[in-house]
């Protein structure tokens, strides 16, 4: 019997699913896979990784679903290309259908895969679903490639409409008529994370739902308060892994506060980019910005790593993050402000950092707001802009709440001195931009 294989990728739920909708509605019988990417894998820092817990759990829920509406769930470890090719020797597979990824590894695989099925007469069929306008969807009137967040957002909010935000009916056809049940020994074990050489790590795990009404109302008021812990949605670990779909965050906000649909757009806009610029996930934007003189001191690094730097709200957000895998967006921008600009080390370094703590890590978002904290990328905050870690703490944890949650020692003398004075790290960075950049026109 010929089937079709539903290879979950950024999607890891039947619901609002839009590449399973359409494998379901294809009128082949339907088998779910997911692939644990060695290549992927294998540059994990650590054997015992939240993420991979998260994603494991996620990919076990989908294979007791699977198997209870009558279906079976493949699931493999192994490269991509490999372990498709296999499958498609083992089983007679006439089409693979997966969701589109805009990340400069995904797009390379995908294009290696298409070729692979293509010699095997299989067709290969990607979705749009992680976001609601991707690559060239929203263009400038000129035809070039937005830059200015506000107009980009002007242009998004004129086109999105309700009918894009319906959700898909995956899970309307998720049913033992659409589905394919295998032997278990064609089907073969699921590896677990000990057969793959992982442990359980579990950090910060957040609900399976969307956020509550209230909070998403009072969004505006109490993002920049980390202190709270219902101050933000903390949806971004389940749209990074598509636990929720982006449809379903969209609609509660668009209903509710577009202060929130906004940060949601901001999303789509660091994925387009990225996608034209696949070349920013290493490099600065600016050609000028490109052979800033950063000054890397490794002790330095070090002391920004583990929250000892003297500045309490940098301190706090940094034991947050290696703690619990999480950091609130403006403790973000405060923590890679002070570590490009008041240490002078380059952005790089924080965003592997960030690449290997944070629990919904996302490369366009990473780079885009680090390249944006440090004056180097297609939208960039002015190089010249310093912020000041003190100003910032006495704007969103004037009382402390936040910063003796996670530095206690704080106002004893436990706590460091400053590690560096804010206004001569100022000065220091912006002169040596400055020169940099002269020497670049």
């Amino acid at each position: 019997m010929k089937i079709c294989l539903f290879w979950h990728r950024r999607d890891l739920r039947i619901h609002d699913n839009a590449g399973l909708a359409a494998a379901l509605a294809s009128g082949l019988p339907v088998v779910p896979l997911f692939i644990y990417d060695q290549d992927i894998l294998d540059y994990l820092p650590s054997k015992a990784d939240a993420r991979l817990t998260y994603i494991f759990d996620a990919v076990e829920r989908l294979a007791e679903q699977t198997a209870a509406a009558g279906g079976t769930f493949l699931a493999r470890y192994g490269q991509p290309r490999a372990v498709l090719e296999q499958l498609v020797q083992e089983f007679e597979v006439a089409a693979v259908h997966t969701n589109e990824d805009y990340e400069p590894y995904a797009r390379e695989r995908d294009t290696a895969v298409g070729e692979m099925l293509a010699a095997h007469g299989v067709d290969f069929f990607l979705y749009k679903d992680q976001v609601i306008f991707a690559k060239d969807d929203i263009m400038t009137k000129s035809g070039t490639v937005p830059k200015v967040f506000g107009a980009y957002h002007k242009s998004y909010l004129a086109r999105l409409t309700d009918e894009l935000l319906l959700p898909y009916p995956s899970a309307d056809g998720f049913k033992a008529d659409n589905l394919h049940r295998i032997s278990a020994a064609q089907a073969g074990p699921r590896p677990t994370l000990a057969d793959m050489g992982f442990e359980r790590l579990a950090q910060y795990v957040p609900t399976a739902d969307l956020p509550a009404d209230a909070v998403v109302r009072n969004y505006h008021h109490t993002r920049n308060t980390p202190a709270l812990q219902n101050g933000t949605t903390r949806i971004s670990v389940q749209l990074r892994f598509g636990t929720l779909s982006v449809r379903q965050v969209m609609r509660q906000a668009k209903a509710l506060n577009p202060k929130l649909l906004a940060e949601i757009i901001w999303r789509d806009f660091f994925m387009m980019l990225l996608w034209h610029y696949p070349n920013t996930a290493t490099e600065a934007y600016d050609p000028k910005m490109r052979h800033v003189p950063y000054r890397n001191q490794e002790d330095e690094f070090r002391a920004w790593c583990e929250g000892r730097t003297g500045y309490p709200l940098v301190d706090a957000g940094m034991r947050e993050l290696n703690a619990t895998g999480y950091l609130p967006n403006r403790v973000r921008m405060t923590v890679a402000g002070f570590l490009v600009k008041h240490l002078f080390i380059d952005w790089r370094w924080g965003e592997k950092y960030f690449a290997d703590k944070l629990l919904d890590y996302e490369l366009a978002n990473n780079v885009g707001n680090w390249q944006w904290m440090a004056g180097t990328g297609a939208v960039a905050a002015p190089w010249f802009r310093v912020y000041s870690p003190e100003s910032q703490l006495a704007q969103v944890d004037p009382e402390l709440k936040y910063v003796k949650r996670w530095v206690p020692e704080v106002g004893t003398n436990r706590y460091p001195a400053p590690i560096v004075d804010h206004k001569f790290a100022r000065d220091r960075a912006v002169a040596a931009i400055r020169a940099a950049r002269i020497a670049a026109s």
